[in-house]
């Protein structure tokens, strides 16, 4: 046996660390691919939660509940849940399909679902065809796993981080402009009335965030035409031919035997990807967006409640700066440090600190409730939960890039990123779906029935955190290099 094969024999003069073994140089993001990315996908959260502001009232106006504010929430959290539950029908469907026909194809149908479906709602008059316009917006969406796959093709294990974090800090963007479009714009004619003097804003009062919402959907379709390139197998080998010149022949070969397996991709058995190394990243998300969902129908329902039921009962207009002013401290708070708290703490520390910020998240709502009903005004101290409440929240929010790290991590090989993003985002659907209609369910009934002096949906909440906190600790302590 040569020198050279025999193992190392290690000894006090050994370093720790081998003089020859340097660390992987990072591959630079495409830029430009990413920026087409990143514009699509900020669209979704803001056609999505710019009816948060205002849906409330909108239940309200039109007259479903008879007039019982406590019975809103119901209703609310139907019309909110609507879309993900017809999401989670169809997006493996789409996120396989576009291992199939190429993802520009999916992500244009899903836009043009969007755009659609937004005009609709915004001239809807009655329950039924607000439900109508939420089926059609998810059954026709499967964008988000796609563009998950998208950034996985992107990126690789060098810039994985600086990678999936952009896809929350955009979500967050959304979730800034979304909840201040609809709500400054909700009801114009009664913030200008001499420019929007028309009978039709009258009858229409809520389709102007609509159409502005749609507006930013049809500008991001052109962006995807024009500008967006397919990504594949084939673009990662021609990516690092020209990133990493000095790349030996054997790993470009090796690449381009990958290439050569794409065509089977879309006939593996879903049922031969159900292990343990891929179920318990997607289970840990499935909780964390049920969660999440659940928090951000609480956040607007909570705003707009009656302060003699225990809410804050503020205007739509006060709401969408609150909800815009969480997602700014979000997006920020993603942008600056992510990266940087991943190099320097790990993705499951990141994980676990992050998910424990939830149930104090929790604990604030009653806080508030109980100084509102004593005090019987919104002042300055309220202002200071609420302060408190978004800076935890914003904690919070780093646990999607995180485990979205490790759901790309666990992809056995390259070939199934479409399949396993669609599994991940198939269960984030469900929980999406289930989440509004539970929190608001659980609100409206904790406050008719004053359970915990109407706290009691609160609670619950902080339970199933207990569950999201132990399945954090069956992750990995380490992601595997998807390189090798």
């Amino acid at each position: 046996m040569n020198a050279a094969d025999s193992p190392r024999i290690a000894s006090e003069t050994t370093p720790l660390v081998s003089v020859g073994v340097s660390k992987k140089p990072k591959t630079p993001l495409p830029k430009f691919q990413i920026g087409i990315l990143m514009m699509l996908h900020v669209t979704e959260p803001i056609a999505s939660m710019s009816i948060f502001p205002y849906i409330n009232q909108l239940i309200r106006e039109l007259g479903i509940t008879g007039g019982d504010d406590a019975a809103v929430g119901y209703y609310a959290g139907i019309i909110e849940s609507l879309f993900f539950v017809m999401q989670s029908l169809t997006v493996l469907t789409w996120s396989r399909l576009s291992d199939r026909i190429g993802r520009k194809p999916v992500l244009s149908i899903g836009l043009l679902g969007t755009c659609i479906s937004m005009i609709c709602f915004g001239l809807s008059t009655t329950f039924w065809s607000l439900v109508v316009s939420r089926c059609m917006c998810g059954v026709l969406n499967g964008n988000l796993g796609v563009l998950k796959t998208m950034m996985a093709e992107l990126t690789d294990s060098t810039n994985m981080a600086q990678g999936f974090v952009l896809i929350q800090i955009f979500w967050r963007v959304g979730t800034f402009v979304g909840p201040l479009m609809g709500g400054i714009l909700a009801r114009p004619q009664d913030s200008w009335p001499a420019l929007f003097a028309h009978a039709f804003w009258r009858k229409y009062p809520y389709f102007l965030p609509c159409a502005v919402a749609a507006c930013f959907v049809v500008m991001a379709y052109f962006m995807l035409f024009f500008f967006l390139e397919e990504v594949g197998l084939k673009n990662l080998v021609d990516q690092r031919r020209h990133y990493l010149p000095l790349a030996s022949q054997a790993e470009i070969d090796v690449d381009d035997r990958e290439v050569l397996a794409q065509n089977s991709m879309a006939d593996i058995p879903m049922r031969s990807l159900l292990t343990p190394t891929i179920v318990i990243p997607i289970a840990n998300y499935a909780m964390l967006s049920i969660l999440d969902i659940s928090l951000r129908t609480l956040m607007p329902l909570f705003f707009s409640t009656p302060m003699y039921l225990g809410g804050l009962g503020l205007a739509p207009s006060s709401i969408g700066l609150w909800l815009a002013l969480f997602g700014i401290a979000d997006g920020l708070l993603q942008a600056l440090f992510f990266a940087k708290i991943v190099d320097w703490i790990g993705p499951k520390r990141l994980f676990c600190v992050a998910v424990s910020c939830f149930p104090p998240v929790m604990l604030v709502f009653p806080i508030m409730s109980w100084l509102v009903q004593a005090r019987g005004i919104v002042d300055h101290t309220i202002t200071f939960a609420l302060l408190g409440q978004l800076a935890l929240t914003a904690i919070w929010g780093l646990a999607f890039g995180t485990i979205f790290m490790f759901i790309t991590a666990s992809a056995p090989a390259k070939n199934v990123l479409g399949a396993i993003n669609g599994l991940g985002q198939t269960a984030g659907s469900v929980a999406r779906a289930i989440g509004p209609a539970l929190a608001t369910s659980l609100f409206a009934f904790s406050k008719e029935h004053h359970l915990l002096n109407g706290n009691a949906v609160f609670f619950i909440l902080i339970m199933l955190a207990g569950v999201l906190r132990w399945l954090a600790s069956q992750l990995p302590d380490e992601m595997q290099d998807r390189d090798e």
